[in-house]
């Protein structure tokens, strides 16, 4: 298995451009397959959950040609919809995408259910319950999903989610936009993937309104048309950086993002007292010293993002004082907990909170990630702790991020990659 081996105590200065969005990506490469004609997908990420996609949709019988710079060709003018890979399918949470996109191009689907990072539990049940609605039959047995329309084609309906889930609202999304009618998803997810993913089906000749509020309107079409489209920069990817400059003194600045979408990470990171300034789609964050402790809850769009929080818990882990973080969406999101508390953290949590007593300073040690984010979070302390640290379980991090070790290379971090 892989580790990165880290040497801390080296702040990290300079610029860094941030890759796609891995949440975008995701989304947008199976609404290719919904296209009449190739898609060109561009500022794909390399990462490990696009790689499986990429695998998925070839052994479906999809033509995707990887190009240079992060572009995707996609072209999907035959498919098998039961030639899903089991072993691919399951690796990754996005996976289930693909029931709605083959439900609204082939009328049926039968996908396993998804996988990915093990951060609690993350039903499918509003989802089935938005396909019902729109007119599909859909059984559970043995891990495998089964779907089938109807009639002809998928009906619009009004759905309401009961939870905020983004998972549903694209799926829903997916599976509306070439359904016979007007489709309304109430309670919807705000997040700027949704809003990416809404862009790319207008290009390409759907109805999609009201993405980015509660209420999204979709009415449906029976073409779509293959289109050009670039997805946004990975926020996510950007607050990690952001966090690193902290965690390790150092004086950052990300290129090529939207600063909007990193308002609550500069918040917080200004109210932790770094001096966080924005240039166009550049956000500079630069150290004044020992962090200081603040309070952290994640909740939705456009509130403070739950992937962000385990790099972020990292963060207080060393900062001056008392802080508290609770985790407002997933049960299971604190698994890098007991990492920390190799490297020296005092840190108790309480059913979704933490309570973190900051320390002066980590200590390296062997670690190993659990999952994406707690891979991150791992990264984000070695940065800034005393000695090295091995983090365990790279797999978990290059889902998520492309070439980590190289980048922050190129910002004066001590960093290897070994096995």
């Amino acid at each position: 298995m892989a580790k990165l081996s880290i040497q801390g105590g080296h702040p990290l200065a300079g610029q860094v451009r941030v890759s796609g969005r891995k949440n975008s990506a995701v989304a947008v490469i199976p609404a290719a397959l919904l296209a009449d004609g190739p898609t060109r997908l561009d500022n794909i990420p390399h990462i490990g959950d696009v790689a499986a996609y990429v695998a998925i949709l070839r052994a479906m019988g999809a033509r995707v040609e990887e190009e240079a710079g992060g572009g995707l060709l996609i072209e999907a003018e035959r498919l098998d919809a039961r030639a899903v890979p089991y072993d691919r399918m399951t690796q990754m949470r996005a996976s289930y995408y693909l029931l709605g996109v083959l439900l609204a191009r082939e009328g049926e689907a039968e996908v396993p259910l998804p996988g990915g990072c093990d951060i609690g539990p993350r039903p499918i049940d509003q989802h089935i319950k938005g396909l019902r609605a729109l007119g599909a039959e859909v059984d559970i047995s043995h891990g495998i999903v089964r779907a089938r329309a109807l009639s002809r084609r998928l009906r619009g309906a009004r759905i309401y989610l009961d939870v905020t889930s983004v998972g549903a609202t694209i799926n829903l999304m997916l599976a509306a936009c070439r359904a016979e009618g007007t489709t309304v998803i109430e309670n919807a997810a705000k997040e700027p993937h949704v809003v990416d993913l809404a862009t790319l089906l207008n290009a390409m000749g759907g109805h999609v309104v009201g993405a980015g509020t509660d209420a999204i309107r979709i009415h449906g079409t029976q073409t779509l048309r293959g289109v050009e489209h670039a997805i946004i920069a990975d926020e996510i990817e950007a607050a990690t950086w952001l966090l690193a400059a902290a965690t390790s003194g150092g004086d950052v600045t990300v290129q090529g993002v939207i600063p909007r979408h990193l308002e609550p990470i500069a918040a917080k990171l200004r109210e932790a007292g770094m001096a966080v300034e924005e240039d166009g789609d550049a956000v500079r964050a630069a150290s004044r010293g020992r962090l200081r402790a603040v309070s952290v809850k994640t909740l939705p769009y456009p509130g403070f993002p739950t992937d962000a929080q385990q790099p972020m818990t990292a963060c207080l882990a060393a900062a001056e004082g008392n802080s508290v973080v609770t985790e407002g969406i997933f049960d299971g999101r604190f698994k890098h907990v007991e990492e920390l508390k190799r490297m020296g953290a005092r840190i108790r949590v309480e059913g979704r909170t933490a309570f973190i007593e900051g320390v002066p300073c980590l200590s390296g040690a062997p670690v190993q990630a659990t999952d994406l984010r707690a891979g991150a979070a791992l990264v984000v302390a070695a940065l800034g702790a005393e000695g090295t640290t091995d983090v365990g379980g790279c797999e978990h991090v290059d889902r998520g991020y492309e070439d980590i070790e190289g980048k922050l290379r190129a910002l004066g971090g001590q960093v290897r990659r070994e096995g």
